[in-house]
């Protein structure tokens, strides 16, 4: 089984574009796509783990924090925070060698930032 991505809506759209342009197979789902409009950090994070998605974000602020939070009493497929400094193809490149080279297990309850 391969890694699964969500975006949130904080996240450039243009990351899960250059994603998708590097391998058409990986499941990046857009914070669009899965109705991300309006929720707070942990309805988002709860969202993301019952679709069993490690969670992409721009949101230094706030989302680690919560991250945090929702850990203490559930699973979460993973969290990671992207740096808006770094160019979109070096943190495309980052999510296409997460998700060639580790398994979803590997990310349960982890936080890491991009890139690596």
């Amino acid at each position: 089984m391969r890694v699964r991505f969500q975006a949130d809506a904080d996240l450039n759209q243009l990351i899960v574009r250059a994603v998708l342009r590097l391998n058409a197979e990986i499941d990046f789902q857009t914070a669009h796509a899965a109705n991300f409009a309006r929720l707070d950090d942990l309805a988002v994070l709860a969202l993301a783990a019952e679709q069993g998605r490690v969670l992409v974000s721009h949101d230094r602020r706030t989302m680690p924090g919560h991250f945090g939070r929702f850990i203490l009493d559930r699973q979460s497929p993973g969290l990671l925070i992207v740096s808006r400094k770094h160019p979109i193809a070096r943190i495309a490149e980052d999510l296409l060698l997460i998700w060639t080279a580790s398994s979803p297990d590997e990310w349960i309850n982890r936080i890491r930032s991009l890139p690596l």
